[in-house]
């Protein structure tokens, strides 16, 4: 059975998206276990491209298409994880704030969560305060991920953070996500914990400058 999981894993790390279904539907015949090719291959294959791109063994564009391979992966054994009442790591809702179209940074770090086991749920681009609000009281996220790309449209993070904080009595109810991790790249960077109190800025990285860190655990209460 190992042979299997170490020819998807490889498959993954090596971007080959047009043999990773084949192998992986090969591994299902042979009745390979379902968690163990998703945590022992896909996952562990995804933790060594991690690895390579934080140092700078391969870039953007190898990156995407490892994601890509995996997402193909993803495609066919979810279904069947699912038929067997698999439960995910949780929700998480992400997309690009109001103004910004560009999205393939979003993408890919969704499909990064959803290889580690989190159910994404993607709003796409251009998304205001007031969506993000109304989906978070309808799916109960554990995390909640904003996107931008323009240093004319970071500043609509902390606005969305500031409508979080408004809203506080009502949100902190439904079981809104106890960790929020909002940045705007700019001179007054919002990077908090939502305790329930106030939000705490602390300056980080320059502008638009951000050292990428790995999710945090979702029952954490604080962020780096």
């Amino acid at each position: 059975m190992d042979r299997y999981l170490d020819e998807i894993k490889e498959a993954v790390v090596t971007g080959k998206h047009t043999e990773i279904e084949a192998l992986v539907k090969n591994a299902i015949d042979e009745n390979v276990d379902l968690n163990s090719l998703l945590n022992d291959a896909l996952i562990a294959a995804m933790d060594v491209v991690s690895g390579k791109f934080s140092r700078n063994e391969i870039f953007v564009p190898e990156m995407l298409l490892c994601a890509v391979t995996m997402k193909k992966a993803l495609e066919i054994v979810k279904p069947r994880l699912q038929d067997g009442k698999a439960t995910a790591r949780g929700t998480i809702i992400m997309c690009t704030v109001k103004g910004d179209l560009h999205d393939i940074g979003k993408n890919l770090v969704g499909m990064f969560l959803e290889g580690a086991g989190f159910d994404v749920v993607d709003l796409g681009v251009d998304v205001s305060a007031e969506q993000v609000i109304e989906k978070v009281l309808e799916l109960k996220p554990k995390i909640i991920g904003l996107s931008t790309l323009l240093t004319t449209t970071m500043t609509e993070m902390g606005k969305t953070l500031e409508q979080l904080e408004k809203d506080r009595a009502e949100l902190s109810s439904k079981d809104i996500p106890e960790a929020a991790n909002y940045n705007t790249g700019l001179e007054g960077n919002f990077d908090t914990f939502n305790d329930g109190r106030s939000a705490h800025p602390r300056q980080e990285c320059g502008r638009g400058r951000r050292a990428v860190q790995p999710p945090v655990d979702p029952g954490s209460t604080t962020t780096s």
